[in-house]
């Protein structure tokens, strides 16, 4: 026999040989025992699944010699000679090939004339999504005006493509997928009928490639037993189709989670030395993680109890992983199945997926983690909440009024952890300026703070921040691109132990930068890359350079910066005008007034 020669004997020749479509088969039989036979159908589903099959039964029914309550008895002349595909009056039309407006019009010209052997000219046209438009406005006339002789069958598996003029005129039966246990019904019948001897396995592996596809799982049967003979084990099943047996999945998934890269590249390196593509084995992989997350989170769907040979050693080996791991592992390899479509070297794109699942942390609840990974874990704990801490001083609302004594050096105090003094009194216990120190959750605002900022500098951090700068704004891309856009608007310009200031151009681009979310990506990639946490804050870049520019004046001059002398009346002032300042900054609720 041929490839197709067993399903060509066990093509189903009446209703109830139909295998997994029994409301459509049964709705038909009513409409036929009761007269109510329509002009035009739509059968649409999967390929495979009986759609073709149906309609050669229906034509075959409704001119049944016997009459429409038997039909149809594939015993008179009529069924006999439409099954082997004789009579002129039923036209079996595949619209791949005769898609165009003239093979249409040819149909809707003949149409007209009675049938010349049977009682009803039938019409089946498969594929019938494949027409052009033009070919479908001529269908449309005869589906709106059709003879009562005549009777049109469309089948196609993309039943979207179709116009909606079309559909309306249409009865519309929609076939599924044909289940696993129905398929593996079927297919031990015909093995018993035909003297195959048949494993429980091999039928359910036939059945799990056919996808839904009655048609497709005889045609894989008959290639089978053609190469096995009479008896048909799993092995000869998986080694004539060139699949992969559930085994050699269970020992790559072990190995992955025993972290062996060894034994996983050896896997690997197997499975394609037997033929197997990159892509097939990345897929097939993708489904075995996917069946573990199902038995994992859903062990009771009956679906997947038909999927799984062995769902008790599937379950074992879920628990194992757990779902967060298995979650992940399948984001893994989704992403990289996307980049194997473009890839030159396949194989190492599959190595890379499966290494990657190797060295993925483990993430399940309840999975053991190695001490050395606990212990930093407690530091980077230890390390945050010292810098959430220091942040929530730092970002304190204050306006310190100008008294006498030294303004400037407790501005500066204010700033800095340690609280010690960046600047000098002046003379006779007046202050150098009317110092001012506002911060906020947009960065730092103003001179006092900036100077408390320069005096703790710490070249070695700064060098290498400067370093690893490029990486940090590669890594803050790869994380979140919007927030590389604002961030590459600023640089480094100073650093302390625990902190990094940030000079920016744009005002715009500062402030999304310091919102709290993007705060917080940015100093998690700075830990990251460093190795050890820093908070970040933001100053604008032509304030940066104003201070730099006087403090490099003041060191050449050799002198002491200029004393500002200020009345009471003009220290008031000046302190009034900046409160109003620091209120239509940053709002009256933000701003709270303290006299030291």
């Amino acid at each position: 026999m041929n490839r197709i020669a067993l399903y060509r004997a066990w093509r189903p020749q009446t209703f109830q040989d139909v295998v997994g479509q029994q409301h459509i088969t049964q709705t038909l039989y009513n409409s036929l025992r009761e007269a109510k036979v329509s002009h035009a159908y739509l059968f649409s589903g999967p390929r495979g699944t009986g759609k073709t099959s149906t309609a050669k039964i229906l034509a075959k029914a409704v001119n049944c010699e016997r009459g429409l309550e038997h039909a149809p008895c594939n015993e008179c002349s009529a069924c006999k000679r439409i099954s082997a595909g004789s009579v002129m009056d039923v036209v079996e039309i595949d619209a791949a090939s005769n898609r165009g407006v003239e093979e249409i019009r040819d149909i809707r010209d003949k149409v007209k004339y009675a049938p010349t052997e049977v009682r009803r000219k039938v019409y089946i046209i498969d594929e019938v999504h494949m027409l052009t438009p033009e070919a479908f406005n001529a269908l449309l006339k005869t589906l709106e005006e059709p003879p009562e002789h005549a009777m049109f069958i469309l089948a196609t598996t993309e039943p979207h493509k179709l116009p909606a003029t079309i559909i309306s005129r249409c009865q519309r039966f929609d076939f599924h997928r044909i289940s696993l246990t129905e398929q593996v019904e079927r297919m031990r019948e015909i093995c018993r009928e035909e003297g195959i001897e048949a494993e429980e396995e091999a039928l359910h592996y036939v059945a799990r490639l056919s996808d839904g596809g009655m048609r497709d799982a005889l045609s894989l049967l008959d290639q089978i037993s053609t190469f096995a003979g009479s008896r048909i084990t799993y092995e000869a099943a998986v080694a004539i189709t060139g699949g992969i047996p559930q085994e050699q999945f269970r020992k790559l998934a072990e190995a992955i989670l025993d972290r062996d890269v060894g034994k996983v590249l050896e896997i690997v390196d197997q499975l394609l030395q037997e033929g197997k593509s990159a892509d097939k084995c990345l897929e097939n992989l993708l489904l075995y993680f996917r069946d573990l997350l199902m038995v994992l989170m859903a062990p009771r769907t009956e679906s997947l109890r038909e999927r799984l040979p062995e769902p008790e050693t599937h379950r074992q080996l879920a628990e194992r992983f757990g779902s967060a791991r298995l979650f992940s592992m399948i984001e893994t390899l989704n992403r990289y199945q996307a980049e194997l479509r473009f890839a030159f070297q396949p194989q190492l794109i599959l190595e890379v997926a499966v290494l990657k699942l190797c060295t993925e942390a483990p993430q399940a609840a309840g999975a053991e983690i190695p001490a050395q990974w606990k212990q930093e874990l407690d530091q980077l704990c230890s390390a945050v909440h010292k810098l959430q801490q220091e942040l929530m001083q730092l970002r304190e609302v204050r306006v310190a009024p100008v008294s006498g004594g030294d303004a400037y050096s407790s501005a500066a105090a204010g700033m800095r952890p340690g609280g010690t003094s960046g600047g000098a009194a002046a003379p006779g216990g007046k202050s150098r300026q009317a110092a001012r120190t506002v911060t906020s959750p947009r960065g730092i605002r103003s001179l006092a703070a900036l100077e408390a900022f320069r005096q703790q500098q710490d070249s070695a951090t700064m060098g290498e921040v400067l370093n690893r700068w490029p990486s940090i704004l590669q890594r803050v891309k790869e994380r979140k691109i919007t927030v590389h856009a604002w961030l590459i608007d600023g640089e480094p310009v100073a650093a302390t132990r625990d902190a990094v200031l940030l000079a920016f151009k744009s005002a715009m681009h500062r402030e999304t930068t310091e919102k709290p979310a993007n705060r917080e990506l940015i100093e998690q990639v700075i830990a990251e890359v460093l190795g050890r946490p820093l908070s970040i804050m933001t100053v604008m870049k032509n304030d940066w350079a104003d201070l730099t520019a006087s403090k490099a004046e003041g060191q050449q001059a050799g002198a002491e910066p200029e004393i500002l002398e200020l009345t009471p009346e003009e220290s008031g002032k000046q302190e009034q005008d900046w409160i109003k300042e620091a209120i239509q900054l940053f709002g009256e609720d933000l701003v709270t007034i303290r006299e030291d």
